[in-house]
């Protein structure tokens, strides 16, 4: 598949914003129009019939702005929505399994912390990026594994697939990772936890001018 449109801001919901339907709609619109060129439905409830309305609402939506919807970690979901693609935690379906099920034109994103041995073998299995973090303190998760710059040259040299850089990034610091070999940079709370989510999400599509 073509890589191009795996560039730029990669906005992530969280799932707290995911329980108020009319509000995530209202704030991807603002994501979008301020410069979002991926959204990520990252939704941990149960609700499985909300989720279902829901994430058929952002892709309608998504396509109006010409952007792409991925869903975090549910293949099914992913499948029933003909959502664009689906991003794999290292617990989720395997990138084999996700594959046969949505296709070969679907977009699989696959986590990698740290590790360039796992970017190694998502790449070789048929992923079509690799998330690499967390590169600052996130409050996301503020536990989460920390990654290194040095990692991210080093998997630039190594692999033609997108990068997208995750973890703490804000639109000050954005510069750095995207310099060191970054294509995605995303983000949850520093687009949707914005008071004004449209010009938080054009500041970091600036990054990429």
């Amino acid at each position: 598949m073509s890589y191009a449109s795996l560039r730029g801001l990669y906005a992530i919901t969280p799932t707290d914003l995911c329980l108020e339907p009319t509000r995530l709609l209202t704030a991807v619109s603002a994501a979008l129009s301020g410069g979002a060129r991926l959204v990520q439905y990252r939704d941990k409830s149960r609700d499985v019939t909300r989720r279902l309305e829901s994430a058929r609402e952002v892709v309608a939506l998504c396509a109006r702005h010409g952007a792409k919807l991925i869903v975090n970690d549910d293949v099914e979901l992913a499948a029933a929505v003909q959502a664009h693609g689906v991003h794999l935690g290292l617990d989720d379906a395997p990138l084999t399994d996700a594959r046969a099920r949505l296709g070969p034109t679907a977009i699989i994103g696959v986590t990698c912390q740290d590790s360039l041995e796992r970017a190694r073998a998502a790449s070789e299995g048929g992923a079509d990026y690799l998330a690499f973090g967390a590169f600052f303190p996130s409050r996301t998760k503020p536990n989460a594994r920390r990654a290194s710059l040095e990692l991210l040259r080093e998997a630039r040299i190594n692999t033609s697939l997108p990068i997208c850089a995750i973890g703490g990034i804000t639109a000050d610091n954005a510069a750095t990772v995207i310099e060191a070999g970054a294509d995605l940079i995303a983000v949850v709370e520093g687009v949707f936890g914005a008071p004004d989510i449209e010009a938080a999400a054009r500041a970091f599509a600036r990054c990429f001018a």
